[in-house]
């Protein structure tokens, strides 16, 4: 082959070089900008897997407690109802005179009886469902499960204890089903004054120094 067909050929084949090598950069170049597409898709996936996993495991838990707030409280309401009746039956039974209580009739007797094992039976069958009585005499006033009705002037007991209950209440698991009427004392022992520091010696030196 003649050098001057060599060197019109020399720019063809360099140019086709050229083109190769341009070819082969840009398919590297395009299958790292696809590596790391799927790379960041793949984090995207795993990112909404793990709320999705959240989620669903959030709502279990919803979905329990509602369950067992269904099951403790679904008789709150009948409950509530049924204090009216005991209530009736204990001003039925405090509004009969002690002397009637105590004279020979034994019919009146067994009435008075039957009244109060009725109320018994009431209030421990609301119990047996996580019914319970609270009579906090002697307790501190908790405005969650206590109603003031009035104040009794009492310097024996700190300020703010029950000191009678008018009226019992009752709660159910951690709700109140009706707040216990109560009267709470008023004053009580005051807080012990802190004791008063009297200044030291003057120390001389200290002074100086200063």
């Amino acid at each position: 082959m003649s050098d001057q067909a060599k060197d019109e050929r020399m720019p063809e084949d360099m140019e086709a070089t050229q083109a190769s090598g341009e070819r082969a950069e840009g398919g590297v170049d395009g299958d790292y900008e696809a590596l790391v597409r799927l790379l960041k898709e793949n984090e995207e996936l795993k990112d909404r897997a793990l709320r999705a996993a959240a989620e669903m495991e959030n709502l279990r838990r919803r979905t329990a407690r509602d369950v067992q707030d269904a099951r403790a409280y679904a008789v709150a309401n009948f409950a509530r109802d049924m204090l009216s009746v005991s209530d009736n039956l204990r001003r039925a039974l405090d509004a009969i005179p002690a002397e009637a209580k105590a004279g020979g009739d034994a019919g009146f007797k067994a009435l008075i009886e039957g009244v109060d094992l009725t109320e018994r039976a009431m209030l421990s069958a609301l119990e047996r469902h996580g019914v319970k009585k609270l009579a906090p005499e002697g307790e501190k006033f908790d405005p969650n499960f206590h109603q003031a009705m009035f104040e009794v002037p009492n310097p024996e007991v700190p300020a703010g204890t029950v000191v009678q209950v008018v009226q019992p209440g009752y709660s159910i698991g951690e709700r109140v089903l009706r707040p216990a009427m109560v009267g709470v004392a008023k004053g009580g022992p005051k807080a012990a004054a802190e004791p008063k520091v009297e200044p030291g010696p003057v120390n001389e030196q200290a002074e100086k120094d200063a």
